[in-house]
């Protein structure tokens, strides 16, 4: 293990979370809500802590191995979160430093999942850091290093592969700064976007940059408790639904729109099924509410917004689906399973791997009545080896026995029931936000104990970074000298 890389990158990165504070101190100079200080002052302890190690630490080794790259990212989303917690503390908004990592955490990995019940006297600053930390961890902490900071080690695209949502990576070009600064350029242009939008709807400058934020990291934190339903505003839902949908779209896609290379958009298998399954979900949802609402209208809307909101992970709300019939629970829960593209900034588990997972199913199935027939899977036309298969396979089970794993832990509090808790641990996982009962739109995660928090903030952090970078500190050779 080269320590002395892994603390040089680390400081790096401290030093640009200690830069992105800079925003919502600014916005709280502009309000004077009293919480300039407390984000001055987390913003000078981790400049304390960072700038030493940055300037002295000089490792001859710059080259970034794969071990190096998984514990880089782990490490780095840990030590953002508990810094980014700060504000919180020293604000007292959120006194307990467990209730502050879980809101911190929540916001890095565009979980949405709060603690948070006192909306009203959430000061401006901190409700802006709160919802800028969905917009950093969006793209991902360590693309925004590599874009900033490109000659920082030797085989960054490690860094890159341990934090991109994806059993893939793919760079836009071949360097792997100059993606990084590709992808953040078109990350800011459709945050940029609909932000405006969002102002022609009718929302003011302040709330359209924390909800454009929060769509853009597909995040869903509001500074409001009832989320969108407190703008009781038609456009304003279908700007949102719009643009979740747009962020739930691998940003390769983008970059195919701009270089006009049509055909590799229309050979994007992974797009076709993610709208289909958008549409389709919004088409049945419409149906199931249709009794509940009484009005096409209505059902329609509700069941657009919360369809998008739910499939690309964002957790707005515009009502409490928590009440809906059964039939409609249950496909909202499937989708939180699902999630959107790869490459994307949304979670869950990728529309690629279910389809794959399917094909698999498939395969397996065929096999049993046509055992000596060779059979190829296929994807955007071409055929997917095996190794890709066994790392598909092996990523769904141990995403499936985290879920159930994650709700035993959680479900130790004592506090709540089976539903709850379940769902408590797959909207971790899968960086939804919302789940159903007492974790529903509605309520949130403030009535768990310390223990379920800790529990539920390793769950997010392993969704985030897609399970392996977490797992990985936990085993004893990642640490040993060879």
């Amino acid at each position: 293990m080269n320590i002395l890389l892994v603390l040089r990158m680390l400081s790096a990165i401290l030093l640009i979370e200690s830069a992105s504070m800079i925003p919502a101190i600014a916005v709280a100079m502009v309000h004077g809500d009293g919480d300039v200080l407390p984000l001055v002052f987390s913003a000078l302890i981790i400049l304390a802590v960072s700038i030493p190690a940055y300037l002295f630490i000089r490792p001859k080794d710059r080259n970034l191995r794969v071990r190096e790259g998984f514990v880089v990212v782990a490490l780095a989303w840990i030590l953002m979160s508990a810094f980014g917690a700060l504000p919180y503390v020293f604000s007292g908004f959120l006194p307990h430093f467990y209730d502050a990592f879980f809101e911190s955490v929540s916001g890095f990995t565009t979980t949405g999942a709060t603690v948070v019940s006192n909306f009203g006297y959430m000061p401006h600053g901190i409700a802006f850091w709160r919802s800028f930390t969905h917009w950093v961890g969006g793209m991902g902490v360590l693309v925004l290093t590599l874009a900033l900071l490109p000659k920082l080690s030797d085989h960054t695209s490690h860094l890159v592969r341990a934090e991109s949502p994806g059993p893939s990576l793919s760079k836009i070009v071949p360097k792997m700064g100059e993606s990084a600064k590709i992808l953040y350029m078109m990350y800011l242009v459709l945050t940029v976007a609909e932000f405006i939008c969002l102002i022609v709807a009718g929302m003011n400058p302040y709330d359209a940059a924390i909800h454009a934020m929060g769509t853009a990291g597909t995040g869903g934190f509001s500074n409001y408790g009832n989320s969108i339903a407190h703008f009781h505003s038609v456009a304003v839902e279908a700007v949102m639904t719009t643009f979740m949908i747009l962020f739930g779209i691998n940003f390769a896609i983008y970059y195919f729109l701009l270089t006009r290379s049509w055909k590799d958009i229309r050979m994007n298998e992974e797009l076709r099924w993610y709208l289909g399954i958008v549409f389709a979900s919004i088409f049945l949802l419409t149906i199931f509410l249709l009794p509940y609402y009484g009005s096409l209208k209505e059902s329609l809307r509700y069941a657009s917004f919360q369809t998008a909101s739910i499939i690309s992970t964002s957790g707005f709300a515009t009502a409490d689906f928590d009440l809906w019939p059964v039939q409609a629970k249950m496909l909202l829960l499937l989708l939180t399973f699902i999630g959107s593209c790869a490459g994307s900034t949304a979670g869950g588990m990728k529309v690629i791997r279910v389809v794959i997972l399917a094909k698999q199913g498939k395969r397996e199935i065929r096999r049993t009545f046509q055992p000596r027939k060779v059979q190829t899977i296929r994807f955007d036309g071409k055929a997917v080896d095996e190794v890709m298969l066994h790392s598909i396979a092996v990523f769904g089970f141990a995403y499936i026995f985290l879920v159930l794993a994650g709700a035993f832990m959680i479900s130790l509090d004592g506090k709540y029931d089976l539903i709850t808790n379940f769902t408590a641990s797959l909207t971790c996982i899968s960086n939804v936000g919302p789940g159903f009962g007492a974790v529903g739109p509605a309520g949130g995660f403030s009535g768990y104990g310390p223990f379920a928090k800790v529990i539920a903030s390793f769950l997010m952090l392993a969704g985030r970074l897609e399970l392996y970078p977490m797992l990985v500190l936990l085993h004893p050779k990642v640490w040993s000298r060879t």
